[in-house]
């Protein structure tokens, strides 16, 4: 039988299983919080280190959260940003103005209280702590927070993925603390990592289930491990974790791979993929392979995006001029494949 799970948020009631549309900045690239509505969408995921540097806390605290600011009344969840941290450092991620200042902006530097960095953006200096990340999360208002952890790399040893594991539970006990005392209207979400060691990821589960979370996400995948690694390490961990709270699978993936992982009893999805191809012209339709837009053999196909799509931008326009359009560079192919990707992400559990 299939995992349905009610999860009440500030924000309403979501029904398990979804997908998240990433609105990383406070926007799904090229959509309107409208298309978002038309395309059915009930939650967004949004990311802490991004909001946290550009609008700021102060403007977001001045229009009443993220909700306000970008004209959104459903449920948001949001990352503690501490990936974006260590995702950021490389050197192409780095503005101009961080290369002028001359920020050291490969810095990273990890302790038991938290993580320092240097922003990409401007080059200064930050001090993410498990309770910090949580005041940002407070000032953005989302409904859904995760705590800060330590996303180990692949490969990593079992010696340094054991170290993450163990600072990741000291930093949850502390997110947990800081929710106790001062007792916030939101859901928290522990991140079980372990890297891909058996031991480390039930260590790490059987810990977390003892603290008192709303609900466990499963970190440490997507990070360049093939997916028969990831496969196994829900195989460890889906067991260990409550029945009754909702699992929540980071970063993951694929239309197969995430009906994969419904299948074995996650019930929560984000990915990038959809957004991020949409921008290369890469378009997914249900029951039918992913196909490259900006092929040849699409110059003359005055077929439909997706015949089948509620939206009448996608049953209208064709894959000729959808393909017109990414090889013109015009705006508009990037929004119409998105709105097709999304569509198809939103439409795998319903």
């Amino acid at each position: 039988m299939m995992r349905k799970i009610a999860i009440i948020t500030p924000h309403g009631e979501l029904q398990t299983p979804f997908f998240m549309p990433i609105a990383t900045k406070g926007a799904v690239k090229s959509l309107t919080t409208h298309d978002l509505e038309r395309l059915g969408a009930t939650i967004i995921l949004s990311n802490t280190y991004h909001l946290y540097l550009r609008p700021g806390e102060e403007l977001l605290k001045s229009t009443g959260g993220l909700h306000g600011f970008m004209k959104w009344d459903k449920p948001i969840l949001t990352d503690s940003g501490g990936y974006q941290v260590f995702s950021l450092g490389a050197k192409r991620n780095v503005t101009p103005l961080a290369r002028k200042r001359g920020g050291d902006f490969s810095f990273i530097k990890i302790t038991d209280n938290g993580v320092e960095f240097c922003d990409h953006i401007s080059g200064a200096k930050h001090l993410f702590t498990p309770e910090r990340v949580l005041e940002i999360q407070d000032a953005i208002g989302s409904d859904i927070r995760m705590v800060l952890d330590v996303c180990s790399e692949y490969p990593c040893t079992h010696e340094k993925a054991e170290q993450d594991m163990e600072r990741t539970l000291r930093w949850a006990e502390r997110s947990i603390e800081y929710k106790q005392k001062n007792r916030g209207e939101y859901l928290l979400f522990a991140i079980v990592q372990g890297g891909m060691h058996k031991d480390l990821r039930e260590q790490c589960a059987r810990a977390l289930v003892e603290m008192p979370f709303d609900g466990y996400a499963i970190g440490g995948v997507s990070v360049g491990e093939p997916w028969e690694e990831a496969r196994k390490v829900l195989d460890w961990v889906i067991p260990i974790l409550p029945e009754d709270k909702p699992r929540y699978l980071m970063g993951v993936g694929k239309p197969e791979q995430m009906i994969e992982a419904y299948e074995k009893g996650i019930d929560m999805f984000d990915c990038v993929i959809p957004t991020r191809e949409a921008r290369h012209g890469r378009l997914y339709i249900p029951s039918v392979a992913p196909i490259s837009i900006t092929n040849e053999q699409y110059k003359n196909d005055f077929s439909p995006i997706n015949p089948n799509s509620q939206l009448e931008e996608l049953q209208n326009y064709t894959k000729a001029y959808l393909r017109h359009l990414f090889i013109s560079q015009e705006p508009l192919a990037l929004r119409l494949a998105t709105l097709n990707n999304v569509e198809t992400y939103l439409a795998l559990f319903k």
